[in-house]
């Protein structure tokens, strides 16, 4: 998937149409015409066809930036927009303000990315299960490519589904409107085609060790239990679990459990015990990652050719200091997006300047073009950076994009699910174990007997508070809090809008604040389904609220 020098990014899988007519040489093949059929004939077409499926997970820009961190991080109590002003992509500062309305640039590019990739998986499911094998594919390695399709169309309707809810599913090749034209599925419908698609997957994909380094990035048997134990934790929680009547919160945990033994015991991963190497790309698909989405920098740019034509990141570009004197090179300057807030930096221990400082930096007077409190060097009174990807002292090789890998599932996520999940079952001694795997990694004490956010938590009364407390910070700036923040509190009555309008609204800035608008419970934990979708396909319905 991915090497120092070269990554294999494919575009494949055009839809074929043929026009019917009673004259013969109508029907004819049309010459110097590839049929579809004609592609799927050996075993290096359906790795190919395999490998092109990943691709729009790389995407991040079409008419707008969309990367799933500016719903993630910014959305939640851990960033602001940024940018140079509060006009500068206004679809995110109206998400993060709960000013959402249907025609959100940002969610339709999200949107339609994800049914690309759900669309090519479909299309090789439908025909690398029936190809011939050869000396390239034989049987083993054909169920685990079709392993491969399952996982990755169950993460495009993931992402989807926690973004928007319920949406439509396809399982087959759309080759007209009186296929793509139906109704959204349920959550809980999605739900389950989701756990499906991650139940076949497990089955027949590779353990991580068995996966050749040039081909590290794939999806693997871990990487599918790892998923399983998330999506049931997800449906376990209070906001999600609302939407479902065919399993109960303890179905689910216990099934979250059942994964997260399996994915401990069998597996070959490990913490990393360096921190900062899991975000350089020397730490790329090392012993902790679990999946992580593949990028490589390219010397070329390609503004205003569409969607998905990059094989690098633009969050490196976007995250970056507007100053140029955190750069290399004036051309390196960023555009400040992404910056991490007060809420998020006073929920650090005192001792835990490993983890902050990776994922904060605060620049000082010297280290701004203009540190004045009106520059665009500032936004809204907030100075600190995003510093996880934005991997200052290194030269951006293209001015719109960088290398680094997108880290979707790491170890210490999967521990700290599986302590979330064992401390929820009441399996305190399993939970706190999990915990103190990560804490120790990372050369923190041990839990209990430590002091966050003015608290010193005790054995058992605090446990889950301690483990949503390590997920923070462990996981901060990776895209996870907001979905973690829904899943916990969302719906009415659960507490999210308490604390968005008061806990977190109160720690930020006069200036921040002003601009916040009041969070609903019940509506602002989706987002609206895209107007344009809608006009497309009449038959779906919009989220409550909107």
């Amino acid at each position: 998937m991915k090497t120092k020098s070269n990554i294999v990014i494919l575009l494949v899988c055009s839809l074929f149409f043929s026009l019917a007519s009673c004259t013969d040489y109508l029907t004819e093949p049309q010459p110097a015409t590839t049929l579809l059929e004609d592609f799927y004939t050996s075993g290096t077409a359906a790795i190919q066809n395999v490998t092109g499926c990943y691709v729009p997970l790389m995407w991040e820009y079409n008419s707008t930036y969309y990367g799933e961190w500016f719903i993630g991080d910014i959305v939640s109590d851990d960033a602001l927009k940024g940018g140079q002003n509060t006009l500068d992509m206004g679809s995110v500062y109206d998400m993060e303000n709960w000013k959402t309305t249907a025609s959100n640039t940002l969610l339709l590019d999200f949107y339609r990315a994800q049914y690309q990739g759900i669309g090519r998986c479909n299309l090789a499911l439908k025909h690398v299960p029936d190809m011939p094998t050869d000396s390239i594919m034989d049987a083993r390695l054909q169920q685990r490519l079709i392993g491969e399709l399952k996982f990755l169309r169950a993460y495009y309707y993931f992402r989807l589904l926690r973004v928007f809810g319920g949406v439509p599913i396809t399982l087959d090749v759309i080759e007209s409107s009186d296929n793509w034209q139906v109704d959204r599925s349920s959550v809980e419908q999605v739900f389950e085609q989701i756990l499906s698609d991650l139940e076949d997957a497990q089955k027949v994909l590779w353990r991580v060790e068995e996966i050749s380094a040039d081909q590290r990035g794939r999806a693997t048997k871990g990487a599918a239990e790892a998923m399983l134990m998330k999506v049931h934790l997800y449906m376990a929680g209070p906001y999600w679990s609302a939407y479902l009547t065919r399993s109960t919160p303890a179905d689910n945990y216990s099934a979250a459990k059942a994964w997260g033994d399996s994915i401990i015991q069998n597996d070959t991963y490990i913490l990393n015990p360096d921190y900062h190497e899991m975000f350089t790309e020397e730490g790329e698909n090392g012993p902790e990652s679990v999946f992580e989405i593949q990028y490589m920098e390219m010397g070329w740019g390609d503004f205003g050719q569409g969607n998905g034509f990059t094989s690098g990141s633009f969050t490196q570009r976007l995250v970056r200091s507007r100053s140029t004197k955190q750069s290399l090179t004036l051309g390196d300057a960023g555009w400040g997006f992404n910056r991490p807030t007060n809420s998020l930096y006073n929920e650090f221990e005192d001792a835990d300047t490993l983890r902050r400082d990776e994922a904060i930096l605060i620049p000082t007077d010297d280290q701004m073009d203009d540190p004045s409190e009106t520059s665009e060097e500032v936004y809204l009174g907030v100075r600190a950076l995003n510093n996880k990807y934005g991997w200052y002292g290194h030269r951006l090789g293209h001015h719109s994009r960088g290398p680094l890998n997108n880290k979707q599932i790491r170890y210490a996520d999967v521990l700290l699910m599986y302590a979330e999940v064992c401390a929820e079952l009441g399996d305190d001694a399993a939970a706190q174990e999990a915990l103190n795997e990560v804490r120790t990694a990372r050369g923190m004490a041990t839990y209990p007997g430590y002091t966050y956010n003015g608290m010193t938590p005790d054995a058992g009364s605090d446990l889950k508070n301690a483990i949503r407390h390590e997920r923070r910070v462990e996981l901060a700036m990776e895209g996870h809090r907001w979905f973690d923040l829904v899943r916990w509190y969302g719906g009415v009555g659960n507490g999210l809008d308490t604390y968005m309008n008061e806990t977190y609204k109160n720690a930020e800035s006069q200036l921040a604040q002003s601009h916040m608008a009041e969070f609903k419970a019940g509506k602002h934990e989706i987002f609206p389904i895209p107007a344009e979708e809608r006009e497309l396909n009449p038959l779906m319905g919009q989220n409550d609220g909107y």
